[in-house]
């Protein structure tokens, strides 16, 4: 006979599992759950995560103009974010320039740029600075 506590866990964690796939990628909402009440949770989720993208990349919403949010949020519906925000990014970028979102001009040039230098899915390489000692006198006792 099986532990009957694993089996709980087991449990758990494939109805955790199906309740991430409806907030994050679209998926089924699980049985017993308020419809509107998580389609309401899952349009919040893909609005902060089409806000932190423009953080992390403001070359996106620059070269998709009006046309970024509905992008954003269309794909933040439906793709899990796999890695961090500056790969999610990246990954939109390239999602934008290959599906011709973005037409030809300035600011195709600008994203597709951005993608090249900076927008690899890694942070950026640490900026090292001068750090200078003070020496500050004792007092005298």
């Amino acid at each position: 006979m099986a532990d009957p506590t694993e089996a709980a866990r087991h449990r758990l964690a494939i109805a955790q599992s199906a309740l991430l796939s409806a907030l994050v990628a679209g998926g089924p909402v699980p049985e017993g759950f308020d419809r509107a009440r998580l389609r309401i949770q899952r349009e919040a989720l893909a609005a902060k995560r089409a806000d932190v993208l423009a953080k992390v990349a403001p070359e996106l919403p620059r070269a998709l103009g009006a046309g970024y949010r509905p992008a954003a949020l269309a794909w933040a519906r439906s793709r899990p974010m796999t890695g961090g925000y500056r790969e999610d990014a990246a990954a939109l970028a390239r999602h934008a320039l290959t599906t011709g979102a973005v037409p030809e001009g300035p600011a195709r040039h600008r994203l597709a740029e951005w993608l090249r230098t900076t927008g690899t899915g890694r942070a950026p390489g640490r900026i090292t600075r001068t750090v200078r000692t003070i020496r500050v006198p004792r007092k005298e006792r």
